[in-house]
């Protein structure tokens, strides 16, 4: 336990040095918590920041475990990225967020994590950011035409389109969804016992 409280006091003044000479004092803020270390900073410093995480001696954050987006609609910057790194050397992980509005696009890191590439892929299907400089920037999930972004939060639960194989011409077919399926009544008194079987019980 004294071990891991030297690193990680060591790792937390050597990113103190790094994130200073890199970015304005009031421009980060580092917190440990839950052994991880966590910093917010302007999305437009990621790249810079990404280069020295895994570059620096003292850090070396070589391993991108995770590049990912959240959706927080009701904010004035509508979205969070999100990167995790890990520095297997110093037995440490680091969380960057950055906020970036609708209409933004952030630099790619497959330069310095070529594992990105898919991650970038999936954070443009699923929620519609975009990353400059992406060697094959495309939707990875969804099926072609696809129109939207489902992990936005005012995507339509059921979808825009339902997709089906039409035995006549011969070929997937794709339609505006239908509901077929009319809400069910229930009775929340009891409610595996449906209206029609009570009905017929009194």
């Amino acid at each position: 336990m004294e071990n891991t409280n030297k690193t990680s006091s060591n790792m937390l003044k050597n990113l103190e040095k790094v994130f200073s000479n890199l970015l304005e004092k009031d421009s980060y803020n580092i917190k440990y918590d839950n052994d991880n270390f966590k910093v917010k900073i302007d999305y437009k410093s990621l790249l810079k920041v990404l280069k020295n995480l895994k570059d620096n001696e003292k850090l070396k954050f070589t391993q991108l475990i995770e590049l990912t987006a959240v959706d927080y609609p009701d904010r004035p910057i509508r979205f969070s990225l999100v990167y995790i790194l890990l520095s297997i050397e110093f037995n440490s992980r680091i969380i960057l967020t950055a906020d970036i509005e609708e209409d933004e696009s952030v630099e790619s890191i497959t330069t310095l994590f070529p594992s990105a590439n898919w991650y970038e892929r999936e954070v443009w299907d699923l929620f519609g950011i975009s990353f400059i400089n992406h060697p094959d920037l495309r939707r990875i999930l969804t099926d072609y035409g696809f129109n939207g972004f489902p992990l936005r939060k005012d995507f339509p639960l059921s979808g825009n389109v339902e997709v089906r194989y039409d035995v006549t011409t011969k070929k997937v077919i794709y339609e505006p969804v239908k509901l077929t399926q009319d809400f069910r009544d229930f009775d929340f008194e009891s409610p595996w016992e449906g209206k029609s079987q009570q009905n017929r019980n009194d």
